[in-house]
């Protein structure tokens, strides 16, 4: 299946908290988008890597997702080496998306840069033919999105460009809630950690209202880009 955007994220709930705002209003559009989740968050403090599949299944209903996978990389303990890269050049070709978003490529959470760098390079290696890979017998051809953007989410970081989220938001809430072990659990036999306390949550709230500011909106979301942006139209800045 062709996706329009493919969202890649090193943790389930990456994208949501990144960008699912920007996934819902572009599925509300009539373009297909899907996430590939690098790990299955096993590392993490609260809940298990079998609730987080349950949960990013959960989420993935609630966005509408045309598709989802795991790669099972290793949680904390990948590297941006040749086999990480091969696979998910594998999952870009498999997808040919025009769209690619990306983790952040300086967070406070080491895995978050380290995947935004593995990304880009896997992107770029995508685009050369004399990379082969086969997938179920089948040759690949080469791929390379036309605009790939990095999401920004713990670490607030100046964005390229902002998205009008705000016919989005409650959606966006709810399924950053899908994650119930790690947001909106009321088990209080796991430990506390920095994102299941109220104020990490309001501060994801706080960061779509400053973005939406800058853009005379209610919510928004930022992307930066490694390279310029351009416009053949003044008017579609408006």
């Amino acid at each position: 299946m062709k996706l329009d955007i493919l969202v890649l994220a090193v943790h389930p709930d990456d994208a949501e908290l990144g960008c699912s705002g920007t996934i819902l209003k572009h599925i509300a559009l009539g373009k297909k988008v899907g996430i590939v989740d690098f790990t299955r968050g096993e590392l993490g403090t609260r809940g298990t890597a079998e609730t987080r599949d349950l949960e990013a299944a959960d989420s993935a209903k609630i966005l509408g997702l045309h598709a989802r996978e795991n790669l099972r990389f290793k949680d904390g303990f990948f590297k941006n080496d040749e086999e990480h890269q091969l696979e998910i050049v594998k999952k870009v070709r498999k997808y040919q998306p025009d769209i690619i978003l990306t983790n952040a490529l300086h967070d406070r959470h080491p895995d978050h840069g380290r995947a935004g760098d593995l990304s880009n390079d896997a992107i770029f290696l995508s685009g050369l033919r004399r990379i082969e890979t086969n997938v179920d017998g089948e040759n690949q051809e080469a791929w390379r999105p036309r605009l790939v953007l990095q999401y920004i989410q713990d670490r607030y970081i100046k964005p390229d460009v902002i998205i009008d989220v705000t016919d989005f938001m409650d959606k966006k809430i709810e399924s950053i809630k899908a994650f119930k072990t790690q947001f909106a659990s009321s088990d209080n036999s796991e430990p506390q950690t920095y994102i299941s306390t109220p104020e990490f949550f309001d501060s994801v709230i706080a960061r779509a209202r400053e973005f939406g500011k800058n853009i005379g909106a209610k919510y928004g979301e930022g992307f930066t880009s490694r390279k310029l942006l351009g416009v053949d139209n003044l008017f579609n800045l408006l």
